[in-house]
This record gives C-alpha cells, structure tokens and sequence, in this order.
C-alpha cells in the first residue's frame, strides 16, 4: 500500500523559498519514478515535476521551471521539492505522489499524500 506523508509547507512571501519533503513506504521508492502535483483553489490538478527512477532525469512544468528543484534520498525514502522565488500563484496545496506523469499515476488518488499547504502573500 503506497503511503506517501508531505511537510514543509507554510505562508511565505512572494520571492521567498520553501522545501517540501515527503516520506514514502509501502513500495520500492528507489525503483519508482516519483511525482509532486499540486491543486490551487478551484481549480485541477497540476503536474509540477517528477524525478524517474534509479537514474538523475527530472522534468518540469513550464511555470516553475528554473525556480523549483525535484531531489530525492533513496536512503531515507524521501521525495524534496525546494521551491524558489515562489509566486502567489504557487499558493496550492502540493502532493507527492508515485509515478511519472506519463503514466498518470500521480493523478491517482491512491497514489497521493494527503498534501501539504503552501500559501504565498504578503
């Protein structure tokens, strides 16, 4: 059973930074490609980045490129998104999630945390 715990989150102001961590157990992280997503208010879920498995690939969406960076400890089964520069419209509630986006696992909610709040004003 995929269990994936966020934190990290908080209030922070625009163009300041925030890391999100995310414990995993109950499948092999090393061998998954893992995922963060995440849901403004009133609005669908938006793929943000994933890293692949077992090799250094990462991908991002167009709107964090160059300011969000996806890592991860294999040894410590844990999933990071350091988020930089963060905008108001960053403000969403984020969600590690298992699997790469072509796969659409991440868009799953079996495959998802119960998310961590992140909120940028001044």
């Amino acid at each position: 059973q995929v269990q994936l715990v966020e934190s990290g989150g908080g209030l922070v102001q625009p163009g300041g930074s925030l890391r999100l961590s995310c414990a995993a157990s109950g499948f092999p992280f090393s061998n998954s490609a893992m995922s963060w997503v995440r849901q403004a208010p009133g609005k669908g879920l938006e793929w943000v980045s994933e890293m692949l498995r077992g090799s250094s690939i990462k991908n991002y969406a167009d709107s964090v490129k160059g300011r969000f960076t996806i890592s991860r400890d294999n040894a410590k089964n844990t999933l990071y998104l350091q988020m930089n520069s963060l905008r108001p419209e960053d403000t969403a509630v984020y969600y590690c999630a298992k699997g790469s986006k072509l796969s659409g696992e991440p868009f799953s909610r079996a495959n998802r945390g119960q998310g961590t709040q992140v909120t940028v004003s001044a």
